[in-house]
């Protein structure tokens, strides 16, 4: 039994892996782990279906072929030489990610900054949370998340803004439910252009305009000081800079909102009169052109009330993913240096000095989109991507493919042997995945967790941070390189976290920096600053003040609110908003592989208002071609109220692995904010038209498929085989011989031709594979055919059923993991256990177990039940009637 850390969101989830001796774990929520207490999220509890080897990058690869580990480092290393030799320094960059662990964010970082001599390193996490770190160091002096996650749970009014925190963060959105049912005098209140499922706890739910949070933030803070709700000895000690920010405030105008005024009138009275009030952020705060200023406008509430750093309040940033944070404290953005120093003189040289660097890196580089926009100009000659896939998921993802198509040399060191990136790269270093790697993660609420490998590395995978130190040996940089395990690694992070630390820097881990290996493998988790031994686990900021700029005041910042760089047109009237869906994690490379996590949305969908849609003559399951200034998708359409009319939303999750026409990030806007430079990921103005499908259609196969030229398809992963839904504008029957060859083509076996549209491969009673084509959209064949894939060998009746079209499932209640991924649970089991009588979220649960486990699928499944009370009440006053 091996604790460690779940690799997907910022909420760091505690896990206990039982590895199973094949190759496989059993994984179980750790109750000893303080962030999650034992729950664990649909994908989390799914974790054990992802550790096959299957799709795994094993073998150092050069121009598609394989070739020694030597060999590859040295071309790596070679490169990176002659590259700076001939251009300078600034020719390199990495791009890394919150993927890595601390340990290896450190060495890339290090190397990087302080070897190769520039800063021209950044991370993904810039396109989830780079706003934030602006805004903390602008309000705080300091990346500084004040808070704990205990905090929404002693609070009295939680403001969730830009955060559909059911869905992203489970596990904290189940103790934030939890803490509401005790105590239902909790208000929640949720600030979305969008009412997702977030809102099924809320008691207000602003559906504001998108890109209008400053302003409604600014009529927050000026209303608070209309009535008076100054805490005047918190803002007279520990704060400068109130007046311009109230009159920046005063001069906005709410009614960029488009909110009721009565709505408006509640949150303002709440607000005013919960002083334990905690306002938690993400991304739809973050990933604008104006993300710092909404991050300022909010935090400006919070100093003006003095509800900071004590229990219960304070703002609070959610990290996307498991250790931007420890990415962070590396200073693996490109513009900040290690242990949350700064291009300062004075930082640069305590670098420099305390790492020996040979050519320190002098001032920041270039930010994500401007670092692969100057790999597109050919100002950038040689990039490493690590643990991340760019292609997939920056804005305007076909030009940074063209950009690395044409670099003279791409470097990646990945796990998986195809993504985006991967394809894209002439260098492919095999990196170890989450069940082999070693290191430590660090989560939302500065929690440092150890993550532990409970696996073998598999074939010639290696750690990351071996990979970096291999490379700077073979530059001659082997003596700052030297490490012999993560725990030297981590050592020397710690102590340079404390390296002429007098407490005006906040993140110092010292107490750690004398670590020996044994307490480093047994390391429990720990919130920083951690300065000495009797002080080893720290707590909140800045209750007292003892911020961090020179003169260790609070800054309230004046912001104005600005409209977006692009703004919609008479050519694209529609606004895009991306984000997440419930069971993927970012580009499915790890959620992809779980038959279970695939039910629920099992393909890309562009949601729109019923208003929009029927102005396009669209309707619910067409396929819609989405067009911006930069690029175009094609989705299956989503009808639903959940939207503003005028919005629109899609996934970002579909890559050209698993759905080429729905890699939506092609479409989206690049424009950045100017302080951040995080990508305006929320506001891309489109337009939507139907594409004339003349046919759809299902595959379920064994065996891989290499689809003919279609307009649309998504493939997906079943239990023993893949599926694919598919359409098309070609007249039928030219689809049809074109699928039936390749489907033959990969799965051998008797070919037998059925009723409406149904053909099969059989070998030896076995279904290889099954075709279903038609004029018309067949949204349930996947679930009905899917049965017989799970069948070893079918009779003559099963076999006849299927050529029919039938369902395998007699009481046809197979759906798939469409609500409850964590049990299976479908829609249909669910409903069926409403019209048996289930007339509450727990009696659903007692009946099919749905809801019980992560709790991600419980308001969709009140959803249902509100939505049967109406239609049991309408049968009940007709059978009165009759």
């Amino acid at each position: 039994m091996i604790r460690t850390t779940c690799p997907y969101c910022g909420v760091g989830c505690g896990i206990v892996a039982t590895p199973d001796g094949n190759g496989g774990a059993g994984i179980a929520g750790d109750p000893e782990h303080p962030a999650s207490r034992g729950r664990l999220c649909s994908k989390g509890a799914a974790l054990g279906e992802t550790l096959s080897l299957e799709d795994r990058l094993l073998h150092p690869e050069i121009d598609g072929r394989r070739v020694s580990w030597d060999r590859a480092l040295d071309a790596v290393a070679q490169g990176l030489r002659d590259t700076i030799d001939r251009h300078g320094p600034d020719a390199v960059a990495f791009y890394v990610s919150g993927q890595l662990l601390t340990e290896d964010y450190y060495a890339a970082n290090k190397l990087c900054k302080g070897f190769l001599g520039t800063a021209n390193i950044d991370t993904n996490s810039r396109l989830c949370m780079a706003s934030s770190v602006a805004g903390h160091k602008r309000a705080f002096g300091s990346d500084t998340v004040p808070g704990l996650y205990e905090d929404f749970e002693l609070a009295d009014l939680v403001v969730l803004v830009g955060s559909n925190l059911a869905w992203c963060h489970p596990v904290l959105f189940q103790r934030l439910e939890a803490a509401k049912r005790e105590r239902p005098q909790m208000k929640i209140v949720v600030i979305d252009p969008r009412r997702t499922e977030t809102c099924d706890i809320a008691d207000l739910h602003l559906a504001l305009r998108p890109g209008s949070d400053v302003a409604l933030f600014n009529g927050l803070l000026a209303e608070l000081d209309r009535r008076g709700v100054r805490d005047e000895r918190f803002v007279a000690r520990h704060t400068t800079g109130l007046d311009d920010a109230l009159v920046a405030a005063r001069a906005s105008d709410l009614a960029e909102c488009g909110l009721p005024a009565g709505d408006l009138a509640t949150f303002f009275e709440w607000f005013a009169k919960a002083e334990k009030t905690v306002t938690l952020y993400s991304q739809g705060v973050n990933q604008s052109s104006a993300g710092v200023d909404k991050v300022n406008a909010l935090i400006n509430c919070h100093l003006l009330t003095g509800r900071i750093g004590r229990p219960g309040m304070g703002p609070f940033s959610i990290t996307g993913q498991p250790n931007a944070m420890g990415g962070r404290e590396v200073g693996a953005l490109s513009n900040t240096l290690a242990a949350h120093m700064d291009f300062t003189p004075a930082d640069i040289d305590r670098v420099s000095r305390f790492w020996r660097a040979s050519r320190m890196a002098t001032r920041p580089g270039l930010k994500a989109v401007d670092l692969f926009e100057a790999l597109e100009r050919g100002e950038v000659k040689a990039v490493w991507i690590m643990a991340t896939n760019p292609v997939a998921s920056l804005p305007n993802a076909d030009a940074v493919r063209e950009a690395l198509g044409g670099c003279e040399l791409s470097i990646v060191s990945e796990a998986v042997r195809a993504s985006d990136t991967v394809d894209a790269c002439r260098i492919r270093l095999p990196a170890l995945a989450w069940a082999e790697k070693d290191g430590t993660v660090t989560n939302s609420e500065r929690g440092i967790s150890r993550q532990r490998s409970f696996l073998p590395p598999p074939a010639e995978a290696r750690p990351d941070w071996w990979i970096i130190a291999e490379v700077a040996r073979r530059l001659g940089f082997g003596e700052a390189f030297a490490w012999q395990s993560v725990a030297d690694i981590f050592r020397e992070h710690a102590a340079l976290s404390a390296f002429e630390n007098d407490g005006t820097r906040d993140f110092d881990i010292g107490a750690y920096g004398g670590l020996d290996d044994r307490d480093y493998e047994t390391l429990a988790p720990f919130v920083w600053p951690a300065r000495t031994a009797d002080s080893a686990s720290g707590g909140r900021f800045f209750a007292e003040g003892g911020f961090f700029h020179a003169d260790r005041r609070a800054r309230f910042i004046a912001v104005a609110p600005r409209r977006p760089v692009h703004a919609a047109t008479a050519g694209r009237p529609l606004l895009l908003n991306t984000g997440r869906v419930r069971d993927q994690w970012h580009t499915m490379t790890r959620t992809g592989k779980s038959a279970r996590l695939a039910g629920h949305r099992p393909e890309p969908t562009i949601e729109l208002h019923q208003i929009d849609a029927a102005a396009r003559n669209l309707a619910d399951g067409d396929i819609a071609l989405v067009t911006s200034a930069w690029g175009r998708a094609a989705l299956r359409v989503h009808v639903t109220d959940a939207l503003r009319p005028g919005d629109a939303f899609a996934a970002m999750h579909w890559t050209a692995q698993v759905s080429r026409a729905g890699r939506i990030n092609a479409a989206v806007n690049p424009a950045v904010d100017p302080i951040s430079g995080q990508p305006e990921l929320k506001h891309t103005p489109i337009e939507v038209r139907r594409l004339p499908i003349l046919w759809h259609g299902t595959i379920l196969a064994r065996r891989p498929v290499m689809l003919p030229e279609v307009s649309y398809w998504a493939r997906i992963r079943g239990a023993g085989y893949h599926a694919w839904l598919l359409a098309g504008v070609q007249p039928l029957e030219t689809a049809r011989q074109a699928l039936s060859a390749a489907v033959r083509a990969t799965n051998p076996g008797p070919w037998l031709e059925g009723e409406d549209g149904i053909a099969a491969v059989m070998s030896d009673g076995r279904l290889e594979a099954v075709l279903a084509l038609g004029e018309a959209r067949d949204e349930a064949a996947r679930n009905r055919l899917a049965p017989f894939m799970a069948i070893g060998r079918l009779g003559v009746e099963q076999r006849n059923l299927l050529l029919r079209g039938g369902d395998a499932d007699a009481n046809g209640a197979w759906r798939g993991g469409e609500i409850c991924a964590c049990f299976g649970v479908s829609c249909a089991a669910v409903e069926t256990a409403i019209a048996d009588g289930a007339a509450s979220l727990d009696a659903v649960g007692a009946m099919t177990r749905a809801g019980t486990n992560c709790g991600s699928c419980r308001p969709e499944i009140r959803a249902l039940v509100r939505a049967a009370r109406p239609r049991k009440a309408a049968g009940k006053a007709a059978q009165k009637a009759a």
